[in-house]
């Protein structure tokens, strides 16, 4: 969960600790039964039955198995839990082992596994991705206007300014949705933006029957999902900020776009509830569905969202999903689906600060989020070795009332929570707090006045108070940085899952990187925000959180308005529009950083930082069918079963091929093959969707230590939507693995140099199974 660094660390553990005994919980709720998840063959359904619902009601009493003597059995009978017959058919039912062993006999049976947790990945983005007013994106997409986005997370907090329908024209006829109600939530909690609500939690209580549901609704009580619908789509709404951080003008990327929420995280989430709540988002008919969830299962045929997600790309659905935060280790991204766009969270050029002034006029701008305009007055400046470790009572108490302390929390890397609580209970005004660790710079706790430098910052602060002989300085809270400021931007999120996809290594993940930290949308009103000092906690209608949860709805609402804008593509298409115009260059036309500064790897960002604009107009898009997505599952090497589990028995495997027409490129070499010469060659199509005729020229940035031929190396096009192939051939010796994975691009530049279509390529190491 995104919550606050500092004053939910407790909060954050317990949550942890809950999703861990949770699954422990759910797994060994019962003996005799467990939830499990069947995919069946559909066809298969005898013509006695009147639908697959009462096909499987059928099954379960046919298969139920004989009491046993324990407090267990006295779940009398199999239950049936969902129906699914959307995005993927079978369903999800309550049986023992012994059940489960006969259903499996049954006709139309393809696979089972059984159901676990899946938990989520969290005003000036948008100014940051350039979309504006006058041009581009969104006057062409009339900012997104009635394109639906299915949010699958939390649920929602309707009361939200973010959510109200001003502006919004009646609901599109083609709506198949409901406003669900439920606790706390009614038909009117539903408008002109919120066109839709459902909440699923069968499967959770099937697990957990012993677990109270908190509020029996699609009512968001956590805050995530809330945060995740206003990114993708929230109204505008003036005058919000945090704290007095962040000032402005709150909108979605795709303001005029629908919501349909489905709420399937109930203290995490499992599998069952998840594929119930995308699968009736696909019946209810959205355009796009944004998942900010993370799944532990790495194969594709037992992973809900993948499984789900294909059915949605059958029916022209394109699905977003988040990395994952399990960065910045190498092979960190689990779900990497070659048919959803997976999303990498990055910065922007946003900085949050305290103005110091020393008493010799000179001034440092520093990192604070204290939430008060506290009056730091001209106070006395204590700096001394031994005190400027900040942790403990009895040194700070050494210190004079009402002054203001160097804290050095780069010495023995301390902890700049502890240094917080040892300063809460001090006599001190404020501090100056010297550090070097980048994730303080994310965080949206502080509880004392003060502001974080660096310690060549602090030379100037430790050289005025030394030769001072009376020191003193002021503290100015709640400003907003905005430009390059001191770090560029974007800059790759640190704890942003990398690839290659332990799930599917062979498809470059993530695709592309958008805006994860520190975004301020929508929140659940009563959630407990930062606090001042020990106990004066404070709650916001808004907040500032970090994550690939964040990231990915943006991306959900640039799909939304490239779907709004070119309402004849497909998923693919959108896909391809997003990726190829991205840009890998920070703000200052450097290529994007780590955090740590050092160059960004495709395996990180995918192809860049999204550009709405540029995709608005990319020129040519790499497109891809429903076939060929089955083609790539069917040379995946699985069973049949696990085959049909994801492409169901409307598709055979007549044409194998793992040459997916995408618009990335990956060269994955094993630990045999270091020293080896290798080859890989990938075959790509591209459809001009530029007016007119145009002539492309190939350029190539090539990995290091590599040979590459591309064959044409120019693509004549003489009209608009007509295709061409070429070849791509890469010859490398496999370099050790402690080398790094070189990168480079492929680009396809027309003659008048109106369009660059760009695509990374990467070499790098294979994935070591778990």
């Amino acid at each position: 969960m995104h919550q606050p660094l500092q004053s939910k660390t407790m909060g954050v553990a317990v949550i942890i600790l809950s999703w861990l005994l949770l699954d422990h919980h759910f797994h060994h709720v019962s003996a005799e039964r467990s939830v499990y998840i069947v995919h069946m063959d559909k066809s298969s359904m005898p013509k006695a039955f009147s639908s697959h619902h009462y096909w499987y009601s059928s099954m379960l009493k046919s298969v139920k198995s004989e009491p046993q003597a324990s407090f267990n059995s006295l779940k009398a009978e199999p239950k049936l839990i969902y129906t699914y017959d959307n995005a993927f058919h079978g369903f999800s039912a309550l049986v023992s082992k012994a059940e489960l062993e006969a259903l499996k006999k049954s006709p139309g049976f393809i696979s089972a596994y059984s159901d676990h947790i899946l938990t989520p990945d969290t005003t000036h983005s948008y100014k940051f991705l350039s979309l504006n007013t006058a041009t581009g994106l969104w006057p062409a997409s009339k900012y997104g206007k009635d394109v639906i986005i299915g949010v699958v997370d939390s649920g929602i907090w309707p009361e939200s300014p973010s959510f109200r329908d001003d502006g919004m024209t009646e609901i599109p006829a083609r709506w198949k949705g409901i406003c669900q109600e439920g606790e706390q939530f009614n038909s009117s909690s539903c408008n002109k933006k919120i066109i839709g609500a459902r909440y699923f939690n069968n499967g959770f209580q099937a697990g957990n029957p012993d677990l109270p549901i908190d509020v029996n609704s699609a009512r968001d009580m956590d805050g995530h999902g809330t945060h995740v619908a206003s990114i993708a789509a929230g109204n505008f709404v003036d005058g919000v900020s945090f704290f007095g951080y962040a000032p402005g003008t709150a909108r979605g990327v795709a303001p005029r776009a629908r919501l349909a929420v489905y709420k399937v995280l109930w203290r995490g989430g499992t599998s069952s509830d998840i594929l119930a709540g995308i699968d009736q988002a696909v019946a209810d008919g959205v355009d796009i569905i944004s998942i900010s969830i993370s799944n532990r299962n790495t194969n594709l045929y037992e992973n809900p969202l993948a499984i789900a997600s294909f059915g949605a790309r059958e029916k022209g659905i394109l699905v977003c999903l988040s990395a994952g935060n399990r960065g910045p280790s190498f092979a960190t991204l689990r779900s990497g689906i070659p048919w959803a766009v997976v999303v990498a969270s990055g910065t922007i050029d946003r900085w949050f600060a305290g103005t110091l002034t020393m008493g010799n006029g000179k001034t440092i701008t520093g990192w604070t989020t204290f939430p008060a305009r506290t009056p730091v007055r001209d106070l006395p400046l204590v700096y001394n070795k031994t005190l400027s470790a900040c942790d403990s009572n009895e040194l700070l108490a050494e210190a004079p009332d009402q002054s203001v302390v160097v804290c050095d929390i780069t010495i023995e890397n301390r902890s700049f929570i502890f240094a917080m609580v040892y300063l809460s209970e001090s006599n001190v005004r404020a501090a100056i707090i010297i550090a070097e660790d980048i994730s303080i710079l994310r965080s949206v706790s502080f509880p004392y006045p003060g502001v974080v430098i660096s310690p060549t910052e602090a030379r100037q602060v430790i050289d005025y108070a030394s030769s001072s002989s009376a020191p003193r300085v002021s503290i100015d809270f709640q400003q907003t940085v905005l430009g390059t400021g001191p770090r560029a931007a974007p800059a790759l999120s640190d704890d942003s899952s990398r690839g290659p996809a332990r799930s599917y290594p062979h498809i470059l993940k993530p695709d592309i990187m958008a805006p994860g930290v520190l975004i301020l949308a929508a929140y659940y009103p009563y959630a407990v925000g930062p606090r001042i000092g020990k106990n004066i906690f404070l709650s916001s209608d808004y907040t500032l959180l970090s994550g690939t949860s964040m990231a990915c709805p943006h991306i959900a609402g640039v799909a939304a308005l490239l779907k709004a804008a070119h309402p004849e593509w497909s998923p693919a298409a959108i896909q391809s529009a997003m990726m190829t115009t991205a840009n890998p260059l920070d703000n200052t036309n450097q290529p994007i950083k780590e955090q740590d500064n050092t160059v960004a790897l495709p395996l990180g960002m995918g192809s860049g930082l999204v550009d709405p604009n540029r995709a608005l107009d990319p020129g040519l898009v790499y497109d891809a069918s429903q076939q060929d997505l089955v083609n790539l599952v069917c040379s995946m090497n699985f069973t049949l079963e696990q085959t049909q589990t994801i492409i169901r028995s409307s598709y055979n495997c007549s044409t194998p091929s793992s040459n997916l027409n995408y618009p990335s490129f990956i060269a994955i070499y094993n630990s045999p093959d270091q020293g080896r010469t290798l080859t890989r060659r990938f075959q790509r199509t591209l459809t001009n969707v530029g007016d007119g005729a145009a002539t492309y020229r190939v350029k190539l940035e090539k990995p290091k230590n590599t040979k590459i031929q591309i064959r044409p190396q120019i693509l004549v096009f003489k009209k608009k939507y007509e295709k061409q192939s070429y070849s791509l051939t890469i010859t490398f010796k496999a370099p050790d693995f402690t080398t790094g994975a070189p990168d480079g691009s492929i680009t396809w530049i027309d003659n008048r140099g109106k369009y660059s279509v760009r695509s990374p390529i990467m070499l790098s190491p294979g994935v070591a199974d778990d």
